[in-house]
């Protein structure tokens, strides 16, 4: 198949909504395109293909690698690949990978245009993450949960308001950032650097102010990047855990135990934010993020040297704090219930405490004179005292 072809294909399914945010290819399907966390399939004219063949997609990934040995080496050895590919409507991240002796394709669609935080959605304290100089930002939450459009818009801040040098760390390289105020240099996994921690140390003799890792995946980079943050430096990164309090128990929980202490002490100084997201299936249609939004303060310095007990936990002082800019996961759903953009249902589903959500949801409806139970009918029987004494 040529290049050609495949870009054809791709604006087709691209034109069938604009909202699609993965097209995927297995084989025994048709041609799939995620639309706000659903596949559906999709049937084109001028290709109608009713289930893809091992030879549709094997032919699909050998045009996509095309002639990049280490992508072959990696899909050969390793079962999977990660690149970029461009068409004239979109850019992709693609993965492909090998299930059952046959090759899939997974790829992301990711905006041209660099996303600012009131497009997606974000709280107007995550701006304030720009203004720093100094440390550990960490943008976590599950895969496609929007943390590389969230990282995106806080570089796109700092390119317009501070004269600096950013150096980026991709796998692959999702946005592209014009030189604006700031100088963007922006490095590849596999074509600039063999692996995050090589290139986060090179990163260290780059001059840079600002320093974005893809992803912090182990106990070397995390080493470094806690070490590039104490010399000077803003360390902006992300990792899979659902929250502030998991994320971390993660981090602290990739050295041995011997270290904690030390760890403790030394993550307390570097941490300054963690920005959590969830994508929740918006009424009408499409998804929208709840966000937990914790910075360091004293109290969270505290907690993180010696540890969460019962009494006190990340989440209780998150909830508390939110004259300073931090609040919960379930007070962001809250408000987007209270707000109308998501049902009941929605906010309980998705909730970290699903008794809290419940509780203040039935104020809610309280307020606005809607009922909080199915329960009807109840009354007080008068009689009750008069009927047991002529009982006994």
């Amino acid at each position: 198949m040529r290049k050609q072809e495949i870009d054809f294909i791709l604006e087709k399914l691209c034109d069938y909504h604009q909202e699609i945010s993965d097209i995927v290819f297995t084989v025994g399907r048709p041609m799939q395109v995620m639309l706000w966390g659903e596949l559906k399939p999709v049937y084109l004219k001028e290709a109608p293909i009713e289930a893809l063949t091992p030879f549709h997609t094997e032919n699909l990934a050998l045009t996509l690698v095309g002639n990049q040995k280490r992508l072959v080496d990696n899909l050969i050895h390793m079962g999977y690949c990660d690149l970029a590919y461009s068409i004239s409507k979109a850019r992709f991240r693609v993965n492909i990978f090998s299930q059952r002796g046959n090759y899939s394709i997974v790829m992301r669609k990711l905006p041209i245009k660099i996303p600012t935080v009131e497009e997606l959605r974000l709280p107007e304290i995550v701006k304030e993450i720009a203004n720093e100089r100094m440390g550990l930002v960490l943008v976590t939450g599950a895969t496609g949960s929007g943390k590389s459009s969230t990282l995106a818009a806080i570089l796109n801040i700092i390119n317009e308001t501070r004269p600096c040098h950013i150096i980026t760390l991709e796998d692959p390289v999702e946005f592209l950032h014009p030189h604006k105020k700031a100088t963007f240099n922006q490095r590849e996994m596999g074509i600039d650097f063999s692996q995050y921690a090589d290139g986060l140390r090179a990163a260290l003799r780059q001059a840079p102010h600002v320093i974005l890792v893809g992803e912090i995946r182990d106990r070397e980079t995390l080493e470094i990047a806690m070490q590039a943050s104490e010399t000077g430096h803003l360390v902006l990164s992300t990792m899979h855990t659902t929250d502030a309090g998991q994320t971390i128990g993660r981090a602290i929980g990739m050295f041995p135990t011997e270290d904690e202490n030390y760890i403790r002490l030394r993550f307390s100084e570097t941490l300054k934010w963690v920005v959590s997201q969830r994508l929740l299936p918006k009424i009408g249609g499409g998804r929208i993020v709840a966000t937990e939004v914790m910075r360091k303060n004293l109290r969270i310095r505290d907690l993180i040297i010696n540890g969460e007990t019962a009494e006190k936990t990340f989440y209780d002082i998150i909830e508390t704090s939110g004259a300073v800019g931090m609040h919960t996961f379930d007070q962001s759903i809250v408000d987007l219930y209270k707000k109308g953009l998501v049902t009941e249902e929605t906010a309980v589903a998705f909730a970290s405490r699903r008794s809290t959500v419940t509780r203040e949801i039935d104020k809610i409806k309280a307020q606005r004179g809607e009922k909080t139970t199915d329960i009807e009918g109840l009354k007080i029987d008068t009689e009750y005292d008069k009927k047991m004494r002529r009982g006994l």
